[in-house]
């Protein structure tokens, strides 16, 4: 049975939570990541923590083959208010936690090769440090496709639009709903679906690339 790590699958609401059982039930081992209330709880806002997370993974068990990497921090603030700490913050866990784990993962993967899907978004104004911060992980996805390609490695950011996870305040979600084509805000089983195919051995021909599974919310612009 193949091994995947998701991380930030703490929330019994998060995107992260939705992922997990539907890679199980497509007979996948699946562990988790977050602060707390994981099967790995680490602090990925160290410098040591997520090579300490993969080798924890590894040693206990064994080889993983697909990281799902949906972990975040986010506080909203612009330019005007956004300080030096809280964008070293955003950078650290959003960014730089992901490349480290990524370069943690390759470094073990199996003759069979492997997958990593990233969480992303396209947030910017008002929400300046979680955008760009996002906006560096694209990159480095992007470049760990061209890297680690031979390695047998597919690796993709995955854009899931406004999921309602418990973030939003009353009456936000409806708001939304026009601007979604299909009539509805997305769901963390949505994301899940795309997710599976993605690491599947048949989705493993996409790779490097920022996918939009949004039902056609960002059509719009």
């Amino acid at each position: 049975m193949p091994l995947v790590l998701v991380t930030g699958a703490a929330r019994a609401n998060s995107i992260a939570a939705g992922i997990v059982p539907r890679l199980r039930a497509d007979g996948w081992e699946v562990v988790t990541s977050d602060l707390s209330d994981a099967d790995y709880p680490r602090d990925l806002s160290t410098h040591e923590g997520p090579d300490e997370l993969i080798a924890a993974v590894t040693r206990e068990r064994g080889p993983i083959s697909a990281l799902v990497l949906s972990h975040a921090h986010d506080v909203e603030s612009g330019i005007l208010d956004t300080t030096a700490a809280s964008f070293d913050r955003h950078v650290a866990i959003n960014a730089r936690a992901n490349l480290l784990l990524i370069a943690a993962f390759a470094r073990q993967i199996p003759d069979a090769g492997g997958a990593v899907v990233a969480l992303t978004s396209d947030h910017t104004t008002g929400n300046l440090p979680y955008g760009s911060s996002k906006g560096a992980l694209d990159r480095l996805v992007i470049s760990a496709a061209r890297e680690l390609g031979p390695l047998g490695i597919s690796a993709n950011a995955l854009n899931p639009g406004p999921i309602d996870t418990g973030w939003m305040p009353e009456g936000f979600a409806e708001s939304l709903v026009p601007a979604h084509p299909l009539g509805r805000i997305g769901t963390p089983a949505d994301i899940a679906a795309f997710v599976s195919f993605l690491v599947s051995p048949e989705g493993r021909w996409v790779s490097g690339q920022l996918l939009h599974a949004d039902g056609g919310f960002s059509a719009r612009y």
